[in-house]
């Protein structure tokens, strides 16, 4: 076969592959659209979409009026202030080996509690004090008398005479919640009349270690501030009632010189100051229930240290003759451990536990004598913490 033959022959292949090709593309082509043709038609349903509008919203924020509270902290300031008053006294001079010393002069806070003219205070404000007089918010001075005294509550109730230009309403301290907002008013430094400071209370139930053998119990914490001269002063809820009589305030621990605190201010509770007041308005004086022995507190400490029965108690030193404790046998040197159904431990003192009792209760007096365990049956005479 000559060249000009095979190159022909090349030409008609490549010629009738590409035809092939065209006519089987639209051989498929047709087929494929007559079988799509003959399908059904699907329809694809709209996706839903959401209200943004229509969505509920959890409210979080809280919104607080402060003019609301400044309105009402200044309204009861208006109710309640005229009802505290200045107590003003004289402390007369000691005789010293180089002479006799000065008078001073002592001053504290006090509050209104009836027309006649009754006004409570702290003991410590009006102790050892004599020519009384209380200086009233219009800067009235009325003198004023001691009705009676209750030295472990540290509280007073003074009597004057005259018109009283307001009275303050004891409220009840007994559901106190720390948090609330107190208003405590008071004259500071004895100068400052009728000074007002708004806090909350801090905590209930409070202890204070006095020193002197007890413990003031059940107090009220709060950080208003107090000061010197606000002793017996009010401390009042937004109510406009007393909940408390302002007492002491802590600016430092006493496990360290340096340490300091502030916003520790303690106060009385009004249900406190309404039994003890009342009773001092009604029969003269405040009740105490009577033992009759002088006790050292016993600690863990001084148990270790002197190999005592017992960790806690009251370590009789004296026994008072024709007293209670008397008549049932007690000795000195016996330890007390429990008055009634009252233990004594580290947070209840003797003189606690015998304060939960009442005068002319019959209790049962558990006390060692040596390591001997004994107890005894007794009836509680009645006194007075003046």
């Amino acid at each position: 076969m000559n060249n000009s033959s095979r190159i022909g022959t090349i030409i008609l292949i490549i010629v009738v592959a590409a035809f092939s090709g065209l006519f089987g593309a639209w051989i498929g082509g047709s087929m494929v659209t007559q079988k799509l043709s003959s399908m059904p038609t699907e329809q694809l349903a709209a996706t839903p979409t959401v209200d943004v509008s229509q969505a509920q919203v959890v409210n979080t924020t809280i919104t607080v009026n402060s003019s609301n509270i400044d309105s009402v902290i200044t309204d009861v300031v208006e109710q309640i202030e005229p009802a505290v008053v200045t107590v003003v006294g004289t402390i007369p001079g000691a005789q010293t080996f180089f002479g006799r010393t000065a008078d001073s002069q002592v001053s504290g806070s006090g509050f209104i509690i009836s027309t006649d003219g009754y006004i409570v205070t702290n003991n410590h404000v009006v102790e050892d004090a004599t020519d009384l007089y209380v200086v009233l918010s219009d800067g009235t001075e009325l003198n004023a008398q001691i009705v009676s005294r209750d030295v472990y509550a540290d509280l007073a109730v003074l009597k004057v005479d005259g018109n009283m230009p307001a009275v303050a309403k004891l409220g009840s301290s007994e559901d106190l919640k720390p948090g609330e907002t107190v208003i405590a008013i008071g004259s500071p430094l004895g100068t400052f009349r009728n000074s007002v400071t708004v806090g909350v209370i801090s905590a209930t139930g409070r202890t204070l270690d006095t020193g002197e053998g007890y413990n003031m119990e059940n107090l009220i914490q709060t950080d208003a501030a107090i000061n010197s001269g606000n002793s017996g002063g009010p401390l009042v809820n937004l109510a406009g009632e007393v909940i408390g009589v302002n007492a002491v305030v802590v600016r430092g621990s006493s496990s360290s010189s340096s340490a300091s605190a502030e916003g520790l201010g303690f106060a009385i509770p009004s249900d406190t100051v309404k039994v003890i007041s009342e009773q001092i308005i009604q029969k003269g004086y405040f009740a105490r229930p009577y033992f009759g022995v002088g006790v050292q507190n016993v600690t863990e400490s001084i148990a270790k240290r002197y190999n005592l029965p017992v960790d806690w108690g009251g370590y009789v030193t004296e026994v008072i003759s024709g007293s209670p404790a008397a008549k049932a046998g007690l000795r000195v040197n016996d330890i007390i451990t429990q008055l009634g159904d009252i233990t004594i431990t580290e947070e209840t003192t003797y003189l606690n536990a015998l304060f939960q009792c009442q005068p002319g209760e019959e209790i049962a007096v558990e006390f060692y004598r040596g390591n001997q365990k004994m107890t005894v049956q007794v009836t509680l005479a009645e006194t007075t913490a003046q």
